[in-house]
């Protein structure tokens, strides 16, 4: 069925029976779609992971290498150097780690076998066209255990609406060619709201008795308001910038004990292309390093402990049987588990960031 629905859509049959030939379900793949991570990551621990010091000095060594390329795509993408390195670092470790799965063979495996059998079915048809198109051999399409391909770890369908031939050889070439690889980052990135004149965003301070329900994606204000109206200052005290047509939102990605960042346009566009807010934040953090900002303080990376998926189902379940909608306990800390969480932390007198700890859990269980 899958090969007559592939040749539907104008793929040919030789390259359909090529790419199919002898693929057989793959146990890594189904075990890796089937495990479950038994504890959250934190803050701390995936900033200490992502924003190294041997990461960032190679990556300021990769961008002087490649300015030219860099400074060339920017200027026709407005997509800075810096961040297209970021991005490019934290996919691959810029080309190292690329993942050595056969995408074809890992997407037939999860179309066939995974939960999501419908998306990963569209993403094989996508890794036929592009195989049809000739922009890269079977054997040369390897990618991670769920089809992300290549140095910039692409799923099939953003290959298909984003790559980019930029080095003009007839195939767009995310695997190899630096030229394809920064400018499909810059033209996914540019098509998606990417603003070339704006960074990520800043961290910055708060003042006593600040209203933690403020921190969330939902909520946009001016930086002139943010300042004028919340007291918001930067991290060195200093009064933020007057930008005009600036708006952002506050992210607290440690609850009110950790830092606090206030992140504006293309924070969002980095969470179009990865959904975690520690994945944008570590893009952001990276990209300032690379031009030269400090690293994190210590003040601003705590102690954090790890919870459970167990452990934030059972917050969820306490949750909903006091009368706070978590929705369904799964173990995933959504907008709907914050806001209920920030409505029991604000009955309770408590600072309401939204954020679980085991602290909150052990009050929901004494009641």
């Amino acid at each position: 069925g899958l090969k007559e629905e592939a040749i539907r859509r104008g793929i040919r049959a030789e390259t359909v029976e090529s790419a199919l030939a002898g693929v057989r379900p793959l146990p890594e793949v189904i075990k890796r779609d089937r495990s479950q991570r038994e504890f959250t990551l934190t803050f701390t621990r995936y900033m200490r992971g992502a924003v190294t010091e041997a990461r960032v000095e190679k990556a300021r060594k990769l961008l002087e290498e490649n300015r030219a390329l860099l400074e060339k795509v920017a200027a026709q993408y407005g997509v800075q150097p810096r961040f297209l390195v970021s991005f490019w670092g934290l996919e691959s470790n810029f080309g190292q780690h690329t993942g050595g799965h056969s995408v074809v063979s890992a997407l037939a495996t999860l179309a066939h076998e995974g939960r999501r059998h419908d998306f990963f079915r569209a993403q094989l048809l996508d890794a036929l066209q592009i195989l049809d198109e000739g922009h890269i051999s079977v054997g040369e399409m390897t990618g991670s255990w769920a089809g992300a391909m290549g140095q910039l770890q692409f799923i099939p369908s953003t290959f298909v609406n984003f790559a980019v031939d930029y080095d003009g050889d007839g195939h767009r070439d995310i695997w190899h060619s630096l030229p394809d690889i920064f400018a499909s980052a810059a033209n996914y990135l540019s098509q998606e709201g990417w603003q070339g004149d704006r960074t990520w965003g800043r961290q910055v301070t708060l003042p006593d008795g600040f209203d933690y329900s403020l921190a969330s994606l939902g909520i946009k204000k001016p930086l002139a308001e943010w300042a004028d109206s919340h007291g918001l200052r930067g991290l060195d005290g200093g009064a933020l910038p007057r930008v005009a047509g600036v708006e952002a939102s506050l992210v607290l990605p440690a609850g009110q004990r950790g830092p606090a960042f206030l992140v504006y346009q293309n924070f969002r566009t980095t969470l179009v292309w990865n959904r975690s807010i520690l994945y944008a934040l570590s893009v952001g953090h990276l990209a300032d390093r690379i031009g030269g900002v400090p690293a994190l303080s210590a003040a601003s990376l705590p102690d954090e402990q790890p919870l459970s998926l167990k452990s934030i189902e059972e917050m969820q379940a306490l949750l909903n049987a006091k009368g706070y909608d978590a929705g369904k306990p799964d173990g995933l800390v959504g907008p709907q588990t914050r806001a209920a969480l920030r409505a029991y932390q604000g009955a309770q007198g408590l600072p309401a960031d939204g954020y679980p700890t085991q602290e909150l859990i052990e009050r929901l269980r004494q009641g």
